[in-house]
């Protein structure tokens, strides 16, 4: 079950369509123009977003830009009338965002909002027809292969990431997801529940973006009046993901105030709304996230043992980028092939922009190369096939875990035992406890050293 937002000024159009909504099993809200989405948006977090462009008080779009302040952008569906709009906002909006053109029939909306659904019927009507899958087939071979439906990788740490992946879904156990910020987590969910063929939703919250004030009502719910602004009663992400698949992101950032609360959900399976006294079932399994280290997470104090154990009973590594350089091309090729798809361009990657990109160590991971290219094919002249693609990509974190050379002319002995800690703390991930023994320290020396360098321990 999603929440979804309508954003349309035609009631007659609303009241056909949050039945149609409902039917899909969605529980749906209304908004009349740009400020009443500004109020929903304000107090609630939702799965999908449907804007009509035209609105009493604006355009579409500043509904768009009050969503790119949230702390997990929805998915996000334009509603027009006008089949122009599409290709006019299209470079704004970017490639992820959907378009139903009005009369909108059952069918467009099952499109947009249970896509997975939509997709194991057109899977099945395909088999039927040999031929027709014999040519999708050949088609889908020119391009990267997508495992899952949404990942890309032939590496080797990748098809070990696809093994695991395979293996979990078939288990309803709970999945924490662990890599640096970037490297697709939400992805990895989403591969797992497309994986599990659980015909249920996948239903996703961001634990690090929420207010203090309204974390609880997001995840447990709250019933009517229960604080001020709660002008109605409203599910929780739990009980919307009933018998599909809950993913918890930056869950590592959750007050510890609120943890307990969350325990006693993992433990007994049961919710109670804020404000509410009734216990609620619920069924799902939780797939959470974190950047953090293992070792951030055992010595912060910002997650609860007992918590971790529950939500840890099959935790994942994610690679980051520079472990598996070998598939920036297939990523590179992939992301130029999905932009000029949606803008109608023909632009090609050169073999040497392929190995510039393969040089850069990409701190921001999987995200910032698909920024990067983004960026390129907006700079780039229309209706060529050169693609601009800068020589450098420097931002502010480029060179912030970058390791200086440890020996060179000049270099204090300080500076190159600082770099040769560094070094060796890369090499392992930043398990500071297999650094200290590879550099033949204590792990309090060690620590001792990084406080020296300023490091927050």
């Amino acid at each position: 079950m999603k929440s979804i937002l309508l954003i349309d000024d035609d009631p007659e159009f609303t009241q056909v369509a949050s039945h149609i909504i409902e039917f899909l099993g969605h529980m749906v809200s209304v908004a009349e123009s740009v400020e009443d989405a500004r109020q929903w948006l304000k107090l609630n977090e939702f799965d999908h977003v449907l804007i009509d462009f035209m609105l009493p008080d604006g355009s579409g779009l500043h509904v768009y830009e009050l969503l790119k302040d949230k702390p997990r952008i929805p998915k996000v569906t334009f509603i027009t009338g006008n089949p122009k709009i599409k290709s006019a906002i299209s470079h704004i909006a970017g490639p992820t965002v959907n378009y139903l053109m009005k009369p909108i029939e059952r069918e467009d909306f099952e499109q947009v909002l249970n896509p997975k659904k939509r997709k194991i019927e057109v899977s099945s009507a395909q088999h039927s027809n040999n031929k027709a899958s014999q040519a999708k087939k050949a088609t889908r071979n020119t391009q990267a292969k997508l495992h899952f439906d949404c990942l890309v990788g032939e590496s080797e740490p990748m098809k070990k990431l696809y093994t695991m992946i395979e293996r979990v879904a078939s288990s309803n156990a709970n999945v924490m997801l662990m890599g640096e910020s970037g490297v697709g987590k939400e992805l990895v969910a989403e591969a797992i529940h497309y994986a599990s063929q659980d015909s249920s939703d996948l239903i996703a919250t961001n634990c690090g973006g929420l207010s203090k004030e309204l974390i609880g009502s997001e995840m447990f719910g709250h019933e009517k009046g229960a604080f001020t602004g709660a002008v109605g009663q409203k599910k929780g992400v739990f009980e919307r993901a009933q018998n599909g698949t809950l993913f918890l992101d930056e869950v590592t950032e959750m007050p510890l105030d609120m943890q307990p609360t969350l325990l006693r959900v993992l433990e007994t399976k049961k919710v109670t709304r804020v404000g509410g006294a009734t216990e609620i079932p619920v069924n799902c399994r939780v797939i959470s996230a974190t950047n953090r280290t293992l070792e951030q997470i055992a010595n912060e104090n910002i997650l609860r043992e007992d918590i971790y154990f529950r939500l840890a009973v099959f935790p994942i590594d994610i690679p980051p980028l520079r472990k598996r350089k070998e598939d920036i091309p297939l990523l590179a090729n992939t992301f130029i092939e999905q932009l000029n798809k949606e803008h109608g361009e023909k632009y090609i990657i050169t073999k040497a922009q392929i190995e510039n990109l393969v040089a850069h160590d990409w701190p921001g991971n999987v995200r910032e190369l698909r920024h990067t290219l983004h960026r390129a094919f907006i700079m780039s002249e229309p209706n060529s096939t050169a693609i601009e693609i800068p020589t450098s990509f420097s931002s502010p974190f480029s060179n912030k875990q970058q390791t200086p050379k440890i020996m060179a002319a000049g270099n204090t002995i300080e500076e190159v035992e600082k770099a040769l800690i560094y070094a060796t703390l890369d090499e392992v991930d930043g398990n500071k406890t297999s650094a200290a023994e590879m550099l033949g320290i204590s792990t309090k020396t060690l620590y001792n050293r990084l406080h020296a360098y300023g490091e927050t321990i």
